[in-house]
Protein backbone atom coordinates (compact mmCIF):
# COMPACT_ATOMS: atom_id res chain seq x y z
CA UNK A 1 0.00 0.00 0.00
CA UNK A 2 1.39 3.41 -0.95
CA UNK A 3 1.25 6.56 1.49
CA UNK A 4 -2.28 8.03 2.73
CA UNK A 5 -1.72 11.67 2.70
CA UNK A 6 0.73 13.53 0.64
CA UNK A 7 1.06 17.31 1.06
CA UNK A 8 3.20 20.07 -1.44
CA UNK A 9 4.59 23.05 0.87
CA UNK A 10 5.61 26.60 -0.76
CA UNK A 11 8.69 26.44 1.54
CA UNK A 12 10.84 24.77 3.46
CA UNK A 13 10.05 26.25 6.47
CA UNK A 14 6.51 25.37 6.20
CA UNK A 15 6.94 22.17 5.37
CA UNK A 16 8.69 21.06 8.42
CA UNK A 17 5.63 22.79 9.93
CA UNK A 18 3.07 20.78 8.10
CA UNK A 19 5.62 17.77 9.25
CA UNK A 20 5.80 18.30 12.80
CA UNK A 21 1.95 18.40 13.25
CA UNK A 22 1.57 15.35 11.24
CA UNK A 23 4.02 13.17 13.06
CA UNK A 24 2.15 14.69 16.47
CA UNK A 25 -0.89 13.20 15.50
CA UNK A 26 0.46 9.95 15.20
CA UNK A 27 1.98 9.77 11.37
CA UNK A 28 5.41 8.52 10.02
CA UNK A 29 6.48 11.21 7.91
CA UNK A 30 9.06 12.11 5.76
CA UNK A 31 10.01 15.57 3.79
CA UNK A 32 11.46 15.47 0.72
CA UNK A 33 13.67 18.98 -0.45
CA UNK A 34 11.86 19.08 -4.02
CA UNK A 35 10.17 16.29 -6.12
CA UNK A 36 11.55 13.01 -5.37
CA UNK A 37 13.18 11.53 -8.12
CA UNK A 38 13.02 7.56 -6.43
CA UNK A 39 10.73 5.68 -4.10
CA UNK A 40 13.14 5.05 -1.57
CA UNK A 41 10.89 7.49 0.65
CA UNK A 42 8.09 5.81 1.15
CA UNK A 43 8.55 2.45 2.68
CA UNK A 44 7.09 2.32 6.22
CA UNK A 45 5.88 5.54 5.47
CA UNK A 46 2.34 7.21 6.29
CA UNK A 47 2.87 11.00 4.56
CA UNK A 48 5.25 12.54 2.30
CA UNK A 49 5.57 16.41 2.28
CA UNK A 50 7.60 17.65 -0.51
CA UNK A 51 8.93 20.95 -0.08
CA UNK A 52 9.12 23.77 -2.31
CA UNK A 53 10.77 27.04 -2.88
CA UNK A 54 7.70 28.27 -4.62
CA UNK A 55 6.35 31.02 -2.54
CA UNK A 56 8.07 33.91 -4.49
CA UNK A 57 8.81 32.20 -7.44
CA UNK A 58 7.45 33.02 -10.86
CA UNK A 59 3.87 31.95 -11.13
CA UNK A 60 4.41 29.62 -14.02
CA UNK A 61 7.36 27.98 -12.28
CA UNK A 62 5.10 27.55 -9.27
CA UNK A 63 2.04 26.03 -10.63
CA UNK A 64 4.53 23.39 -12.86
CA UNK A 65 6.79 22.47 -9.54
CA UNK A 66 3.45 22.00 -7.64
CA UNK A 67 1.90 19.35 -10.33
CA UNK A 68 4.87 17.75 -10.73
CA UNK A 69 5.00 17.13 -6.91
CA UNK A 70 0.98 15.81 -7.15
CA UNK A 71 1.93 13.52 -9.64
CA UNK A 72 4.29 11.99 -7.78
CA UNK A 73 2.28 11.94 -4.42
CA UNK A 74 -0.21 10.42 -6.62
CA UNK A 75 1.74 7.75 -8.48
CA UNK A 76 2.25 6.69 -4.40
CA UNK A 77 -0.83 6.23 -3.49
CA UNK A 78 -1.35 9.52 -1.54
CA UNK A 79 -5.02 9.18 -1.26
CA UNK A 80 -5.64 13.01 0.04
CA UNK A 81 -3.46 15.80 -0.79
CA UNK A 82 -2.59 19.32 0.95
CA UNK A 83 -1.14 22.50 -0.61
CA UNK A 84 0.14 24.31 2.54
CA UNK A 85 1.07 28.02 2.66
CA UNK A 86 1.87 30.25 5.24
CA UNK A 87 -0.24 30.98 8.69
CA UNK A 88 -0.41 34.64 7.28
CA UNK A 89 -1.05 33.75 4.17
CA UNK A 90 2.32 34.76 2.27
CA UNK A 91 1.79 36.03 -1.03
CA UNK A 92 0.81 39.16 -3.79
CA UNK A 93 -2.39 40.06 -5.83
CA UNK A 94 -0.92 37.99 -8.76
CA UNK A 95 -0.41 34.74 -6.66
CA UNK A 96 0.97 32.13 -5.64
CA UNK A 97 -1.01 30.61 -3.69
CA UNK A 98 -4.51 31.31 -5.76
CA UNK A 99 -2.75 29.98 -9.21
CA UNK A 100 -1.20 27.01 -7.63
CA UNK A 101 -4.25 26.21 -5.89
CA UNK A 102 -5.95 26.47 -9.38
CA UNK A 103 -3.78 24.36 -10.69
CA UNK A 104 -3.92 21.46 -8.23
CA UNK A 105 -8.04 21.86 -8.24
CA UNK A 106 -8.08 21.36 -12.01
CA UNK A 107 -5.98 18.35 -12.28
CA UNK A 108 -7.10 16.31 -9.35
CA UNK A 109 -11.13 17.17 -10.18
CA UNK A 110 -11.62 18.47 -6.80
CA UNK A 111 -14.90 20.35 -5.91
CA UNK A 112 -14.98 23.14 -3.29
CA UNK A 113 -11.65 23.06 -1.59
CA UNK A 114 -11.40 24.37 2.06
CA UNK A 115 -8.81 27.43 2.51
CA UNK A 116 -7.76 27.46 6.44
CA UNK A 117 -4.38 29.04 7.13
CA UNK A 118 -5.44 29.01 10.85
CA UNK A 119 -2.82 28.39 13.54
CA UNK A 120 -4.29 28.89 16.73
CA UNK A 121 -1.30 27.55 19.00
CA UNK A 122 0.71 30.43 18.02
CA UNK A 123 -2.08 32.94 17.16
CA UNK A 124 -2.98 32.65 13.98
CA UNK A 125 -7.23 32.60 13.48
CA UNK A 126 -9.87 33.42 11.01
CA UNK A 127 -13.13 34.78 11.90
CA UNK A 128 -15.75 35.97 9.61
CA UNK A 129 -13.02 35.36 6.82
CA UNK A 130 -10.40 37.59 8.49
CA UNK A 131 -7.00 36.43 9.66
CA UNK A 132 -5.53 37.76 12.73
CA UNK A 133 -2.33 37.71 14.10
CA UNK A 134 -1.55 37.78 17.53
CA UNK A 135 -4.97 39.31 18.06
CA UNK A 136 -4.86 41.89 15.46
CA UNK A 137 -5.75 42.11 11.89
CA UNK A 138 -3.40 40.61 9.22
CA UNK A 139 -2.68 44.13 7.32
CA UNK A 140 -2.46 45.58 11.04
CA UNK A 141 0.80 43.35 12.05
CA UNK A 142 4.30 42.65 11.36
CA UNK A 143 3.39 41.21 8.15
CA UNK A 144 2.64 44.33 6.73
CA UNK A 145 6.01 45.74 6.19
CA UNK A 146 7.25 41.95 5.18
CA UNK A 147 9.93 42.42 2.30
CA UNK A 148 8.92 40.33 0.04
CA UNK A 149 5.16 39.86 0.70
CA UNK A 150 3.36 42.62 2.33
CA UNK A 151 0.40 41.71 3.45
CA UNK A 152 -2.63 44.95 3.41
CA UNK A 153 -5.52 43.37 3.70
CA UNK A 154 -6.57 40.97 6.12
CA UNK A 155 -10.16 39.23 4.12
CA UNK A 156 -8.83 36.08 2.64
CA UNK A 157 -12.12 35.89 1.01
CA UNK A 158 -10.56 39.05 -1.17
CA UNK A 159 -6.78 37.93 -0.99
CA UNK A 160 -7.86 34.74 -2.57
CA UNK A 161 -10.27 36.07 -5.01
CA UNK A 162 -7.54 38.60 -6.70
CA UNK A 163 -5.23 35.34 -6.63
CA UNK A 164 -7.88 32.27 -8.28
CA UNK A 165 -10.07 32.19 -10.83
CA UNK A 166 -12.67 30.03 -8.65
CA UNK A 167 -15.39 32.27 -6.65
CA UNK A 168 -14.57 32.77 -2.88
CA UNK A 169 -16.95 31.61 -0.23
CA UNK A 170 -17.31 32.21 3.76
CA UNK A 171 -18.57 28.96 6.36
CA UNK A 172 -18.58 31.43 9.35
CA UNK A 173 -17.53 30.30 12.97
CA UNK A 174 -21.09 30.14 14.31
CA UNK A 175 -21.06 26.92 11.10
CA UNK A 176 -18.18 25.33 12.77
CA UNK A 177 -19.24 25.36 16.35
CA UNK A 178 -22.02 22.97 14.93
CA UNK A 179 -19.59 20.72 14.43
CA UNK A 180 -17.89 18.93 11.53
CA UNK A 181 -21.62 17.97 9.32
CA UNK A 182 -22.99 21.13 9.60
CA UNK A 183 -19.10 22.48 7.98
CA UNK A 184 -20.05 19.72 5.41
CA UNK A 185 -23.11 20.74 4.69
CA UNK A 186 -22.13 24.25 3.92
CA UNK A 187 -19.63 23.61 2.15
CA UNK A 188 -21.54 21.66 -0.40
CA UNK A 189 -23.89 24.38 -0.50
CA UNK A 190 -20.87 26.77 -1.09
CA UNK A 191 -20.07 24.38 -4.13
CA UNK A 192 -23.62 24.18 -5.92
CA UNK A 193 -24.06 28.39 -5.50
CA UNK A 194 -20.49 28.36 -8.20
CA UNK A 195 -18.04 28.40 -5.35
CA UNK A 196 -14.35 26.44 -6.04
CA UNK A 197 -13.21 27.88 -2.16
CA UNK A 198 -14.88 27.96 0.99
CA UNK A 199 -12.49 30.08 3.55
CA UNK A 200 -13.29 28.10 7.14
CA UNK A 201 -13.06 29.96 10.42
CA UNK A 202 -11.22 28.95 12.98
CA UNK A 203 -10.61 30.30 16.40
CA UNK A 204 -9.75 27.32 18.51
CA UNK A 205 -7.81 23.63 17.65
CA UNK A 206 -10.67 22.26 18.46
CA UNK A 207 -12.04 23.98 15.47
CA UNK A 208 -9.45 22.73 13.45
CA UNK A 209 -10.28 19.10 14.30
CA UNK A 210 -13.97 19.85 13.28
CA UNK A 211 -12.77 21.06 9.91
CA UNK A 212 -10.27 18.08 9.87
CA UNK A 213 -13.32 15.93 10.27
CA UNK A 214 -15.48 17.39 7.71
CA UNK A 215 -12.89 17.14 5.10
CA UNK A 216 -12.64 13.66 5.17
CA UNK A 217 -13.62 13.07 1.31
CA UNK A 218 -12.16 16.01 0.36
CA UNK A 219 -9.35 15.29 -2.45
CA UNK A 220 -7.61 18.81 -1.56
CA UNK A 221 -7.18 20.19 1.27
CA UNK A 222 -5.45 24.40 1.30
CA UNK A 223 -4.09 25.94 4.39
CA UNK A 224 -1.60 26.02 7.06
CA UNK A 225 -0.40 23.54 9.40
CA UNK A 226 -3.30 23.21 11.56
CA UNK A 227 -5.50 22.79 8.95
CA UNK A 228 -4.42 18.95 8.87
CA UNK A 229 -4.48 18.66 12.57
CA UNK A 230 -7.85 16.50 11.87
CA UNK A 231 -7.17 14.56 8.75
CA UNK A 232 -5.07 11.57 10.34
CA UNK A 233 -7.79 10.87 12.67
CA UNK A 234 -10.02 10.22 9.23
CA UNK A 235 -7.56 7.48 8.46
CA UNK A 236 -7.55 6.02 11.39
CA UNK A 237 -11.28 5.73 11.83
CA UNK A 238 -10.65 3.72 8.59
CA UNK A 239 -8.48 1.69 10.08
CA UNK A 240 -5.53 2.43 8.25
CA UNK A 241 -3.27 4.19 10.97
CA UNK A 242 -1.96 3.27 13.86
CA UNK A 243 -2.38 5.11 16.98
CA UNK A 244 0.74 6.41 17.69
CA UNK A 245 4.44 6.68 16.34
CA UNK A 246 8.24 7.34 17.92
CA UNK A 247 9.47 10.12 17.21
CA UNK A 248 13.35 10.00 16.79
CA UNK A 249 15.63 12.94 17.95
CA UNK A 250 18.50 13.35 15.69
CA UNK A 251 21.59 11.81 16.75
CA UNK A 252 24.13 14.27 15.10
CA UNK A 253 27.07 15.39 17.23
CA UNK A 254 29.57 18.72 15.77
CA UNK A 255 29.11 22.00 16.82
CA UNK A 256 26.24 24.28 16.57
CA UNK A 257 24.97 27.00 14.24
CA UNK A 258 22.35 29.42 13.91
CA UNK A 259 21.83 31.16 10.43
CA UNK A 260 18.90 33.74 10.12
CA UNK A 261 18.09 35.58 7.31
CA UNK A 262 14.22 36.26 8.05
CA UNK A 263 13.61 40.06 9.37
CA UNK A 264 10.33 39.25 11.34
CA UNK A 265 10.17 40.55 14.60
CA UNK A 266 10.24 37.53 15.97
CA UNK A 267 13.49 36.22 14.37
CA UNK A 268 15.40 40.16 15.48
CA UNK A 269 14.72 39.24 18.96
CA UNK A 270 15.67 35.75 19.30
CA UNK A 271 18.72 37.64 17.13
CA UNK A 272 19.12 40.15 19.75
CA UNK A 273 18.85 37.87 23.19
CA UNK A 274 21.56 35.17 21.62
CA UNK A 275 23.71 38.33 20.68
CA UNK A 276 24.19 38.34 24.40
CA UNK A 277 25.50 35.16 24.88
CA UNK A 278 27.12 33.72 21.66
CA UNK A 279 29.61 35.06 19.44
CA UNK A 280 27.83 36.77 16.40
CA UNK A 281 28.50 38.54 13.04
CA UNK A 282 26.19 39.91 10.59
CA UNK A 283 26.28 39.56 6.87
CA UNK A 284 26.74 43.12 5.40
CA UNK A 285 25.17 43.21 2.02
CA UNK A 286 27.30 46.19 0.69
CA UNK A 287 30.61 43.66 1.23
CA UNK A 288 28.75 40.91 -1.26
CA UNK A 289 28.05 43.80 -3.82
CA UNK A 290 31.23 44.71 -4.06
CA UNK A 291 33.08 40.95 -4.87
CA UNK A 292 34.51 40.39 -1.41
CA UNK A 293 34.46 37.10 -0.63
CA UNK A 294 32.50 37.54 2.60
CA UNK A 295 31.02 33.51 2.89
CA UNK A 296 35.39 33.01 3.24
CA UNK A 297 35.92 35.61 5.57
CA UNK A 298 32.45 34.72 7.83
CA UNK A 299 33.61 30.74 7.63
CA UNK A 300 37.29 31.75 8.95
CA UNK A 301 35.69 34.07 12.00
CA UNK A 302 32.86 31.09 13.19
CA UNK A 303 35.98 28.39 12.88
CA UNK A 304 37.88 30.89 15.33
CA UNK A 305 35.54 30.48 17.61
CA UNK A 306 35.16 28.59 20.70
CA UNK A 307 33.69 25.37 19.91
CA UNK A 308 31.48 25.08 23.07
CA UNK A 309 29.34 27.93 22.14
CA UNK A 310 26.77 28.02 19.03
CA UNK A 311 27.53 30.71 16.47
CA UNK A 312 24.86 32.90 15.07
CA UNK A 313 25.25 34.30 11.29
CA UNK A 314 22.73 36.46 10.21
CA UNK A 315 21.15 39.39 7.52
CA UNK A 316 18.23 40.19 9.61
CA UNK A 317 17.67 43.41 9.61
CA UNK A 318 14.27 46.14 10.63
CA UNK A 319 12.36 47.19 7.84
CA UNK A 320 13.73 50.22 7.39
CA UNK A 321 17.17 49.10 6.82
CA UNK A 322 15.35 46.59 4.19
CA UNK A 323 14.07 49.07 2.31
CA UNK A 324 17.01 50.76 2.09
CA UNK A 325 18.89 47.86 0.66
CA UNK A 326 16.43 47.51 -1.37
CA UNK A 327 16.27 50.61 -2.73
CA UNK A 328 20.19 50.12 -4.02
CA UNK A 329 20.42 46.38 -5.51
CA UNK A 330 16.71 45.86 -5.79
CA UNK A 331 14.47 43.45 -4.32
CA UNK A 332 15.48 40.21 -5.89
CA UNK A 333 19.47 41.01 -6.06
CA UNK A 334 19.43 41.93 -2.44
CA UNK A 335 17.78 38.61 -1.38
CA UNK A 336 19.61 36.64 -3.90
CA UNK A 337 23.26 37.88 -2.76
CA UNK A 338 22.27 37.10 0.95
CA UNK A 339 21.25 33.70 0.16
CA UNK A 340 24.22 32.86 -2.18
CA UNK A 341 26.43 33.73 1.02
CA UNK A 342 23.96 31.95 3.83
CA UNK A 343 24.21 28.52 1.27
CA UNK A 344 28.47 28.61 0.67
CA UNK A 345 28.43 29.33 4.30
CA UNK A 346 26.79 26.18 4.87
CA UNK A 347 28.58 24.06 3.06
CA UNK A 348 31.63 25.34 4.10
CA UNK A 349 30.79 25.18 8.23
CA UNK A 350 29.69 21.87 7.88
CA UNK A 351 32.47 20.32 6.13
CA UNK A 352 34.34 21.78 9.07
CA UNK A 353 32.18 20.29 11.69
CA UNK A 354 29.11 22.29 12.25
CA UNK A 355 26.66 19.68 11.92
CA UNK A 356 23.60 21.14 14.01
CA UNK A 357 22.09 23.85 12.17
CA UNK A 358 18.94 26.32 13.07
CA UNK A 359 18.12 28.11 10.56
CA UNK A 360 15.36 31.14 10.65
CA UNK A 361 13.20 32.12 7.84
CA UNK A 362 11.73 30.82 4.45
CA UNK A 363 13.88 31.70 2.05
CA UNK A 364 17.29 31.48 4.15
CA UNK A 365 15.85 27.61 4.76
CA UNK A 366 15.76 26.79 1.10
CA UNK A 367 19.45 28.05 0.08
CA UNK A 368 21.02 26.48 3.17
CA UNK A 369 18.90 23.63 2.45
CA UNK A 370 19.69 23.18 -1.34
CA UNK A 371 23.48 24.63 -1.66
CA UNK A 372 23.97 21.20 1.72
CA UNK A 373 22.70 18.71 -1.03
CA UNK A 374 19.84 17.14 1.27
CA UNK A 375 16.70 15.03 -0.72
CA UNK A 376 15.08 14.15 2.18
CA UNK A 377 14.77 14.44 6.25
CA UNK A 378 12.56 12.69 9.03
CA UNK A 379 10.45 14.94 11.17
CA UNK A 380 11.90 14.71 15.15
CA UNK A 381 10.75 16.33 18.22
CA UNK A 382 9.29 19.63 18.53
CA UNK A 383 11.19 22.58 20.09
CA UNK A 384 8.15 25.03 19.84
CA UNK A 385 5.10 25.06 18.09
CA UNK A 386 5.56 24.55 14.13
CA UNK A 387 9.16 23.73 14.30
CA UNK A 388 10.80 20.46 15.02
CA UNK A 389 14.22 19.21 14.49
CA UNK A 390 14.86 16.91 11.83
CA UNK A 391 17.66 15.08 10.40
CA UNK A 392 18.85 14.39 6.92
CA UNK A 393 18.48 11.09 5.58
CA UNK A 394 21.07 9.04 3.01
CA UNK A 395 23.54 11.78 3.23
CA UNK A 396 26.07 13.03 5.50
CA UNK A 397 24.81 13.44 8.99
CA UNK A 398 22.72 16.72 9.51
CA UNK A 399 20.57 18.21 12.18
CA UNK A 400 18.34 20.87 10.64
CA UNK A 401 15.77 23.38 12.26
CA UNK A 402 14.12 24.91 9.55
CA UNK A 403 12.45 28.17 11.48
CA UNK A 404 9.53 29.94 9.86
CA UNK A 405 10.69 33.75 10.66
CA UNK A 406 7.47 34.47 12.94
CA UNK A 407 7.96 31.02 14.89
CA UNK A 408 8.88 30.85 18.35
CA UNK A 409 9.53 32.48 21.49
CA UNK A 410 12.58 34.60 22.16
CA UNK A 411 15.05 32.07 23.63
CA UNK A 412 14.17 30.21 20.53
CA UNK A 413 17.79 29.03 19.37
CA UNK A 414 18.88 28.11 23.58
CA UNK A 415 16.06 26.37 23.58
CA UNK A 416 16.59 24.55 20.23
CA UNK A 417 20.06 23.17 20.92
CA UNK A 418 18.69 22.22 24.52
CA UNK A 419 16.77 19.61 22.71
CA UNK A 420 19.10 17.80 21.52
CA UNK A 421 22.19 17.84 23.32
Amino acid sequence: MGILLGAIADDFTGATDLANTLVKEGMKVVQTIGVPKDDAYTEGVDAVVVALKTRTAPVNEAVELSLAALRWLQAHGAQQVVFKYCSTFDSTKQGNIGPVADALRAAMGAGCSIVCPAFPENERTIYQGHLFVGGVPLHESSMKDHPLTPMRDSSLIRLMSQQSRAEVGLVPHKTVAKGADAVSHAIKALETAGNGYAVVDALSDDDLRIIGDAARDHKLVTGGSGVATGLPENFRKKGLLGSTTETDTPRVKGRELVLAGSCSTATRQQIALAKEKWPTRKIVVDRIAKGEDVAGDLAEWALAQHDEAPVLIYASADPEEVREIQSVYGVERAGAMVEQVMGALAVRLNASGFSRLVVAGGETSGAVVSALGVGSLRIGPEIAPGVPWSQSIGTRPLALALKSGNFGGPDFFEEAFAVIR
